[in-house]
């Protein structure tokens, strides 16, 4: 059985991925811009609903991930608001204008988030050089990296995501996660190695999680 976190985009969705066996939330607004931080009572109503691990997205908006000073201090502020619910974690990751990990800046927000854990988000996907920003991730301090191996999916970048769980020997959790589903999840994991996935567990293109594919998800 694998450790399955569901991606949200409403509190309902939080609350279906607690009620059918998910293993942690991450919590994020803006499910057209592939989520952004999600509002403040939002986050505040859900905790006091649910008792599993929430991790919050700090994401200004969609687009790319190179943020502007302002959009870095917004970051900062959203963080520590947010860090104050009692939640168990955070989700983010910026890159600097040539695609690669920018290292001073994450690692600024990961001690901010300090002692709760940090997973750098799929923006991995979008850097430079696999080995080199597996490396880098590290360095900054995160716990976990949210990846579909830098392709558009998780079938797609089995290959690389092999690489990775083989490269991170243990040192940062590998979160499998872009087009997971409880279909694909049972040779993913086999072929990877891998013990955490992520999904938004959406199967109908709608905004809402689908009870019967978190529970799916969960006993593959």
């Amino acid at each position: 059985m694998s450790k399955i976190e569901i991606a949200c985009f409403n509190p309902e969705s939080a609350v279906i991925a607690f009620e059918n066996g998910a293993d942690r939330i991450e919590l994020c607004d803006g499910l057209s811009e592939g989520g952004t931080t999600p509002d403040f009572n939002t986050a505040k109503e859900l905790r006091d609903k649910i008792n599993i691990p929430i991790f919050v997205m700090i994401r200004p908006r969609g687009g790319d991930f190179t943020y502007s000073e302002s959009e870095f201090e917004q970051m900062k502020k959203e963080l520590t608001a947010l860090r104050s619910l009692n939640i168990d974690g955070f989700v983010f990751g910026i890159l600097n204008e040539k695609d690669e990990v920018n290292v001073e800046q994450n690692r600024i927000l990961v001690e901010m988030a300090a002692p709760l854990p940090c997973t750098f988000h799929r923006a991995f996907d979008r850097a430079a050089d696999l080995e080199n920003s597996l490396e880098k991730v590290i360095e900054c301090g995160f716990k976990t990296i949210l990846t579909s191996g830098q392709k558009p999916n998780v079938s797609e970048g089995k290959e690389n995501l092999k690489k990775l769980v083989e490269l991170s020997a243990g040192r940062i959790e590998i979160l499998i996660g872009g087009g997971l589903r409880s279909t694909n999840i049972e040779e993913i994991r086999a072929f990877t190695h891998a013990g955490y996935f992520h999904s938004s567990a959406i199967t109908d293109g709608g905004a809402f999680a689908n009870p019967d594919e978190v529970i799916a998800l969960k006993n593959e």
